[in-house]
């Protein structure tokens, strides 16, 4: 059953992302990075139909998800990019929902709706464009990250629409690449996204009560010895979301300002008392 439910949300995710292209982006001449913005320029300059594009260029990348992360990731991939596909013909004569005279509007828009609908097929196991399994692919190869290598990859494609339209449109599609980005980054993680404190400070269990009676979130101590002062100090550990970073930053702030913080995402949580209490 949770099978059918992810391929549901695939296709919704695929359906999103089909509109906010088909609705916004291009009409207006703004393109999204990686294999789908190559497929729009090639349905731009040729008579072919975008779904074409996006099915046949992405198929070698859904070959190379199999082979190096599973079957089921290409099964899932397969059908996000099918029903991407599907979507763009349908909605191909769909008439623009925003027109050239609000290019701001145009790119938030079709950005947040592109980071909407592949957050959400990404969040269920599948995949709407090949270019992130080619720069993991080529990452090995060569000493650079997979997000250094999906940059170059998109300022290239960037560059290409610039010639392919015009240097206007190519700056606001890279403005959309990057607000579907960071849409896409809530989308996976939720705004729930967990964040590993660390606070070294001689109020340490002032402040980890505080944080416990004003956030109900648990904190662990553990000692410690500063290099320089050679003296020992608690030290306090915690785990929150995002949205109560500022709220935890005043707390820490109010009872030692001078107290040491490091703050770093974290990618998951489990078991423990992660789970927040009430508070009264």
């Amino acid at each position: 059953m949770n099978i059918f439910r992810k391929i549901i949300m695939i296709v919704i995710g695929a359906a999103i992302t089909a509109y906010g292209l088909e609705a916004v982006l291009i009409p207006n001449s703004v393109i999204d990075g990686g294999v789908t913005g190559v497929s729009i320029m090639g349905s731009a300059i040729t008579d072919f139909k975008l779904g074409l594009f996006l099915f046949i260029l992405n198929l070698p990348f859904v070959y190379i998800g199999y082979k190096q992360i599973g079957k089921t990731f290409a099964l899932m991939s397969i059908i996000g990019i099918a029903s991407l596909s599907a979507g763009t013909l349908w909605m191909h004569e769909i008439n623009p929902i925003l027109s050239e005279k609000d290019p701001l509007l145009v790119v938030a828009s079709g950005g947040i709706l592109l980071g909407l609908g592949i957050g959400i097929v990404l969040r269920n196991g599948g995949a709407l464009d090949g270019s992130e399994v080619l720069a993991v692919l080529i990452s090995r190869k060569i000493p650079f990250s997979v997000g250094d290598i999906i940059l170059f990859i998109n300022v290239f494609i960037f560059a290409v629409a610039a010639y392919v339209y015009n240097l206007e449109s190519a700056l606001y599609s890279a403005l959309t690449y990057y607000i579907a980005k960071i849409v896409i980054d809530i989308v996976q993680d939720g705004l729930e996204k967990s964040k590993s404190v660390r606070v070294i400070s001689k109020h340490s269990e002032t402040i980890g009560q505080t944080i416990q009676d004003r956030l109900g979130r648990g904190v662990t101590y553990s000692t410690g010895r500063g290099g320089f002062s050679n003296e020992e100090m608690q030290m306090l550990n915690c785990v929150i979301n995002r949205m109560e970073e500022t709220k935890l930053l005043s707390i820490i702030k109010e009872i030692d300002p001078r107290a040491f913080i490091v703050i770093s995402d974290v990618s998951e949580v489990r078991g423990g008392s992660f789970k927040k209490r009430d508070i009264h």
